[in-house]
């Protein structure tokens, strides 16, 4: 086999579950010979597609699909400006997509050629919501029973936001639409529920609580404080991107477990947080830092400090951006645990190869590259479309708008 090369690049826009998801697709001058990766950002998909037709197709068409690393350097930093979630997650497309090819030249999975297997499976946790604790705890039960043993708790969604509602919340008159929650009755009502879980379940269950940058730092921390008693796996994001110093003082403070980084796109926001161990899992979503290339990077670099990977992995991210994060988790010796959303039939329709969940754990399977066929003519049937993300439009009691 001759030298391959770039032969187009397309991005696929599908939404086959209502969520916008962006596929980039590397084709070759190889015959029958792709790959495909996820770019998806998407609350800004119109965006990344744009970034990548426009700028990436035209500067990578003809290069070596071998270069991996080089391509990845080249398209970083041909934009000078750089390290924003539009052109990460127009990188990683690519990148993704060139890990995919690379596979599939070597007749090996991915994970084999990143380093091989130190785990058959990956540990995946699940999201138990509900109105109340009880419900909640109903949830938690209903995952258990299906084997997983690692949940994510919330009540209300995030901050127990009432999507537009404002029943028991003493406002002004006159404030606009939005997402509204009280962060003190958020709060209270955390403690409730894990104590309400945790007297009926004991500790046969790791449990993990997204605090979603919706309290004042010193609100965090001490709510931190008061669930030391209920043994978290981890408290997630209980700070925003620009407020990271704060985790100093809650290193002093308290010993719940924190994983950080759901938002982070630029390398200077978790250095510090890695170098002085002031976290204990980091949580990145691999498409908003650029792709599997710089996520195998920050692997390496957080096992050197003690920290463990918690991938960021939601609903609004394609099959094949899941299966990038599985077999990364497989070769990571210092993987802790993998968000995991679950697929629907039509996903795996038209992503053929899906990993499979059993008794809570994730399995890839062992065909080359990541595994996952693209039926492209049927995700287009389910195209992308403008939405609005009510929930992102979060105000406190007075009307305030706040981060979500």
């Amino acid at each position: 086999m001759g030298q391959i090369k770039i032969r187009d690049i397309k991005t696929i826009l599908t939404a086959p579950n209502g969520v916008d998801l962006v596929v980039v697709k590397v084709e070759t001058t190889e015959p029958e010979l792709y790959g495909i990766g996820c770019a998806t950002f998407t609350q800004r998909y119109a965006a990344v597609k744009t970034a990548v037709d426009e700028y990436l197709r035209p500067l990578l068409m003809g290069k070596p699909v071998n270069n991996i690393e080089d391509i990845w350097q080249l398209s970083a930093g041909n934009s000078y400006w750089r390290n924003g979630p539009v052109l990460n997650n127009a990188i990683s497309g690519v990148d993704e997509a060139l890990w995919d090819i690379k596979g599939k030249m070597a007749g090996m999975p991915v994970y084999e050629l990143i380093g091989g297997k130190c785990r058959p499976a990956a540990a995946v946790y699940r999201h138990a919501d509900g109105r109340d604790e009880k419900e909640v705890l109903e949830n938690v039960q209903k995952y258990m029973d299906e084997g997983y043993r690692y949940v994510r708790v919330q009540m209300g969604t995030y901050g127990g936001q009432m999507n537009g509602a404002k029943q028991n919340l003493h406002s002004p008159e006159g404030i606009p639409e939005g997402a509204y929650f009280d962060p003190a009755q958020y709060t209270r009502g955390v403690i409730r529920m894990f104590e309400t879980i945790r007297n009926a379940l004991g500790n046969s269950v790791e449990l993990c609580h997204d605090i979603h940058e919706r309290l004042v730092p010193v609100a965090a921390l001490n709510l931190a404080k008061e669930l030391e008693q209920y043994h978290l796996f981890f408290l997630e994001d209980a700070l925003p991107p620009e407020h990271v110093e704060w985790f100093r003082m809650f290193r002093r403070q308290t010993a719940t477990p924190i994983a950080m980084g759901e938002l982070f796109v630029n390398p200077q926001e978790w250095k510090p947080l890695v170098a002085e161990q002031l976290i204990d899992f980091i949580r990145v979503h691999l498409s908003m830092i650029g792709g599997l290339t710089p996520a195998k990077k920050l692997a390496v670099l957080c096992e050197s400090f003690g920290i463990r990977t918690a991938w960021h992995g939601p609903n609004d991210i394609t099959p094949v951006g899941v299966a990038a994060q599985l077999h990364l988790d497989l070769t990571s010796p210092n993987f802790g645990v993998q968000e995991f959303f679950g697929f629907s039939d039509l996903e795996r329709e038209i992503f053929k190869g899906c990993p499979e969940v059993k008794d809570g754990y994730l399995y890839p399977n062992d065909k080359p590259g990541f595994g996952i066929e693209f039926d492209e003519e049927l995700a287009k049937k389910y195209p992308c479309e403008y939405r609005d993300h009510g929930w992102l439009r979060s105000r406190l009691p007075d009307g305030t708008a706040v981060r979500p």
